[in-house]
Parts: structure tokens; sequence; C-alpha cells
């Protein structure tokens, strides 16, 4: 084989490797990166115009961190949501997944000068989290704390761990 095939072929190699590792790194963090949709309810009606423009001209991807803990009784979702109240969430649980929508709103400071730097998603946004284990959504329980939400659903009775004493005779 010519230098110029094994090179080609060592090229070609490192390629598919590259992009395994672009694909593996995509999978992990698609679900944790949040489109941030402009529109929907405002406060300040007036200002509208002007808050979607900004909305529009901000990147729109935002990452709603979360953390997902797994026990013997629940399943417990931690998901950073900095900005939000209580009543701005949307939470279910569909098939086994708990789904999150919610809309952070632009809260407008007075800038003066010509720049102005938006490094903060606003708008509408969902977050579809997998579920390791069934749950019973019925008894689920979720509560906001400095900008932490933290939903916590108990297991289904069927799915629940269990500890099997084992006796020697």
């Amino acid at each position: 084989m010519s230098t110029l095939n094994q090179l080609r072929e060592g090229l070609n190699e490192a390629w598919d490797t590259l992009m395994d590792g672009w694909q593996r790194l995509y999978r992990r963090a698609a679900g944790a990166i949040t489109r941030f949709t402009p529109g929907g309810k405002s406060e300040h009606q007036d200002n509208k115009a002007l808050e979607r423009e900004m909305a529009v001209r901000s990147s729109g991807w935002g990452v709603l961190a979360a953390e997902v803990f797994d026990d013997d009784r629940s399943i417990v979702i931690r998901l950073e949501a900095p900005g939000l109240d209580s009543g701005d969430f949307d939470i279910e649980v569909l098939d086994r997944y708990l789904v999150i929508r919610g809309e952070k709103q632009i809260a407008r400071e007075h800038t003066e000068g010509h720049y102005h730097v938006t490094e903060c998603a606003y708008g509408r946004f969902e977050r579809a989290i997998p579920l390791p284990d069934d749950v019973e959504s019925d008894l689920a329980e979720a509560s906001y704390k400095n900008g932490v939400l933290r939903v916590e659903l108990p297991k289904t009775v069927s799915r629940q761990r269990r500890k099997i004493k084992v006796e020697t005779k």
C-alpha cells in the first residue's frame, strides 16, 4: 500500500473517531440545551414589541441544568431555572418523561449608552427529562426555591426496591 493511501486511511479513521465523539457528546447534552422561543404573555404590554425584539436578538438557547436522583422509593429531579416564579411552570408526566414547560419574562432594565448585552435566554421553554422507572404521577410533589425546581415522583409500588433478608439454616 502506498504512503498516500496509508495517510488517507489514517485520516479517515481519525475523522470517524472524531465524529463518533461528537455524536456521543450531542446525545448526552441534547436534553440539557433548551430552546427559548419568543412570545407569550407579558406584564408590560406597552413594551411588548421591544421585549420580542430583545428575545429574538438573544441567542434563544439556554441550559436548564438538571439532576435526577433515584432511590428505593422515589425519583427526585432538580432543575436549575433562575428568574422564574413558582407559578411559571407547567409540569406533567408523559409516558416515562417528566415534561417541564414555562416562560421566562424579560425584566427590562434601564441602560444608557449604545450597547446592550443579553446573556440570558427569554421566552417559552420545554424540557423533557427521561425517568428511569415508572412513577405515580398523581402523588408527585413540586417546590421552587432559590431558582431550583424540585420534583419528587414516588415510584409505583411494583417498581420500588425491596431488600430481601436471607436466613441461614
